[in-house]
């Protein structure tokens, strides 16, 4: 099950041409229940059971939202991930549209601090 998530958000990223970018790495990783793909390591789209969901600046989300985007949980009585827009299918079903969000996502990921590498993460929850 979790590898239909993978297998369909790999398929829709190259559909989006968002695979094309030659400055940008981008890598698809299982996720929750799901599947989450990373630009330059930094997550910028999650697609599993809650539905299709991109990482935003704060006036991107607000589009969104007024053309039907919901805040983003991953389960029922999760907190919000405030970052996030969950796509509402006439964005998921309109390649061009949803081309152009994935573009952005990218773009406000890229930008952002670079990741703490994971080893340090852990080792900050620990102390």
């Amino acid at each position: 099950m979790v590898d239909s998530y993978l297998e369909g958000l790999r398929s829709l990223l190259a559909r989006s041409g968002a695979d094309q970018q030659s400055s940008t790495t981008i890598e698809c990783e299982h996720f929750f229940s799901g599947a989450a793909a990373y630009v330059d390591g930094r997550i910028f789209i999650s697609l599993t059971p809650a539905g299709l969901a991109l990482k935003l600046a704060a006036a991107d989300r607000d589009a969104l939202f007024a053309q039907g985007a919901t805040a983003l949980r991953y389960f029922p009585k999760a907190p919000v991930k405030k970052d996030y827009a969950l796509l509402p299918d006439s964005i998921r079903n309109d390649e061009a549209t949803l081309a152009r969000w994935i573009a952005a996502s990218i773009e406000y990921c890229k930008a952002l601090p670079a990741p703490r590498p994971r080893a340090a993460r852990k080792s900050q929850r620990r102390g």
